[in-house]
């Protein structure tokens, strides 16, 4: 059986969500606000941020998970947020980075904001934001962002990562792909701000793999 064929082990805290109420003092039902288009004053304003604080308990979970079951090392201070493709919007809490004892393997950095929220750098080139955007039109809620977040996570810990590099002009087009049981998700955007020595860096590493990264090795149980 391969490892990715494996029924993980993780499963998501139990978290006491936060509440918040509307001016009417209408529990604010986040995820399901809007029937059609959003209004138009919800767009760029950000009314509870705080909504999202429940990803770091998630995000601590997953690295509590990832230590105890893999082969891996790691790393916890404010410098392993550098592993960011673009440094974060948002005062950096904490960060950390996990990284497997298989070169083969993609790594990954988890970076808690103050915002809250949690940053992901994910193999060499990509990052990923939960959430992406908070604003009130987008209605997202700390549920999603934590399923795509632990979604992604397994993802790559699994072996269903891919990252690619195109070479274009004027700027490379840096893309990924996921897969998931039910399905794929990919993407990609030019990255103009991209040191020459870390695209040189990571197209050969990437070059050396047959596709995929490779799944994490698991802790031996009998060491």
């Amino acid at each position: 059986m391969r490892q990715d064929d494996e029924v993980t082990s993780y499963a998501r805290p139990s978290i006491a969500a936060p509440e918040f109420r509307d001016s009417n003092g209408e529990v604010i039902d986040y995820g399901h606000r809007w029937d059609g288009s959003p209004p138009e004053n919800t767009y760029s304003v950000d009314t509870h941020p705080e909504r999202f604080a429940p990803l770091h308990a998630v995000a601590d979970a997953l690295v509590a998970h990832l230590r105890d079951t893999y082969d891996v090392d790691i790393n916890e201070g404010a410098e392993v947020a550098a592993d960011l493709l673009h440094p974060s919007y948002h005062d950096v809490v904490r960060a950390i980075r996990i990284r497997p004892n298989d070169p083969a393997c993609a790594s990954l950095t988890l970076v808690f904001t103050a915002y809250p929220g949690i940053y992901m750098h994910a193999g060499l080139l990509n990052d990923f934001h939960y959430p992406v955007c908070g604003c009130d039109a987008c209605d997202s809620n700390w549920e999603g962002e934590a399923d795509d977040l632990e979604r992604q996570v397994l993802a790559v810990v699994a072996g269903r990562y891919r990252e690619t590099i195109e070479l274009r002009e004027p700027d490379p087009w840096i893309g990924y792909a996921f897969t998931y049981p039910d399905g794929a998700r990919s993407g990609g955007s030019r990255e103009p701000g991209i040191s020459p020595e870390r695209l040189r860096a990571a197209k050969s590493i990437l070059g050396r793999l047959s596709a995929e990264w490779s799944p994490w090795p698991r802790v031996d149980p009998s060491s």
